[in-house]
């Protein structure tokens, strides 16, 4: 890996350990969005082991600092909602690129990064949508349980439409990936899935 990569990849991991909010992680405690990227960047060494450097970088921070742009400053509706994740794609977007500008990648490779980070045209973009799908297996894996916790009042129709939601956002090289056992579902909601994708 260049200098560069190395560079840019501790400095976004600096920037998420600013985090206030933290979680366990064999048995330690660490901040929250550091932790994500460590799930993000093993599960894309899984997944696509052939991905190259930016994409790397895109799939690490994916998350930087998201505690600075949080839910609670838009309406809480539907579409206050979708607002608060377009904004999120631009600021997670913006400062790896700024990232990357400062240890002196071009302005192609900041743009490739920034488009993918942002989702740009995903289903078309091959970056972006491998960044969407890693961040659905990582979902799967580490969050979907602790998500269903903390939201006791959904009931089962909510539940299989959150999770068709989130298969219909992967390609299928992503649900080839989950259907041949490589990541590891979440057990008591594996009838849910089970069902979900029938």
């Amino acid at each position: 890996m260049t200098v560069m990569f190395n560079k840019v990849m501790t400095l976004i991991d600096e920037a998420n350990n600013q985090d206030p909010n933290t979680a366990l992680y064999n048995g330690q405690s660490v901040c929250k969005e550091f932790l994500y990227a460590i799930h993000m960047s093993d599960m894309l060494k899984r997944f696509k082991p052939s991905a190259d450097e930016l994409m790397q970088i895109a799939v690490h921070g994916q998350h930087i600092q998201r505690w600075k742009s949080p839910r609670s400053d838009f309406e809480m509706n539907k579409q206050g909602y979708h607002q608060w994740r377009s904004a999120l794609y631009i600021f997670h977007a913006s400062r790896v690129a700024g990232l990357m500008k400062q240890v002196g990648y071009n302005e192609a490779e900041q743009n490739r990064v920034y488009n993918a980070v942002a989702k740009k045209n995903i289903k078309r973009n091959p970056d972006s949508q491998l960044v969407e799908d890693v961040a659905s297996l990582v979902f799967i894996e580490h969050y979907m349980l602790d998500f269903a916790n903390a939201k006791p009042d959904y009931n089962e129709e909510k539940w299989i439409g959150i999770i068709r939601r989130t298969w219909q956002k992967m390609s299928d090289e992503a649900h080839k990936f989950v259907l041949a056992g490589n990541i590891t579902l979440p057990t008591p909601l594996v009838g849910l899935i089970d069902k979900a994708l029938e």
